[in-house]
């Protein structure tokens, strides 16, 4: 019985070790040109939160600055109601260039983040696995320096989305803020 069960987590353990290790991450990753100011243009997932409140996201604002350490400083700024939230996240670096971490202190998951594609100038494709207890989900994220992007880069989000398995409920390009988007976010 023992035996069994330690298989079954060792497979359950590689699983997930693969999971992480297929999602690609940009060659040649840039630290210094991936900081900045960026608009969130898509977000996919499968996740419970996202399925719930799907209906109300709207585009945001994220700040992406390096720290002395190497870690990356995120600051998104969405609309929430009739105002607008900030949230903070630090992401520490890991051994692979574009390859971060990051453990919510409200919720406990842990998130293994991925810059998958960029140019730096133009867009970022971010791809995160989030495990929370046993559970787990996939997020990406589109990035674009300007409130606005080509059809084939969200083309290149969405077919990547479903690479990753998610489906095309669970995929959304978000709609610009309106008047918050003016007033800096």
């Amino acid at each position: 019985m023992q035996a069994t069960l330690l298989s079954i987590l060792g497979l359950a353990l590689l699983g997930t070790l693969h999971a992480q290790d297929s999602i690609p991450v940009q060659a040649d990753f840039q630290q210094d040109k991936h900081t900045g100011r960026w608009y969130s243009i898509g977000l996919a997932s499968n996740s419970d939160w996202f399925k719930e409140k799907r209906h109300l996201m709207k585009m945001c604002t994220t700040i992406i600055s390096a720290t002395a350490e190497g870690n990356l400083e995120v600051t998104s700024t969405y609309p929430k109601g009739d105002q607008c939230v900030t949230r903070n996240s630090l992401y520490t670096k890991t051994e692979q260039p574009g390859r971060f971490t990051y453990t919510s202190p409200r919720w406990g998951s842990k998130h293994n983040i991925h810059v998958v594609d960029t140019n730096y100038e133009e867009y970022a494709l971010v791809a995160t696995q989030i495990s929370k207890g046993t559970g787990s989900s996939t997020m990406v994220l589109l990035y674009s320096r300007t409130k606005e992007l080509s059809p084939e880069r969200l083309e290149m989000f969405t077919e990547f989305s479903r690479g990753q398995g998610l489906t095309d409920d669970e995929i959304l390009i978000l709609p610009q803020t309106g008047e918050a988007g003016s007033t800096g976010m």
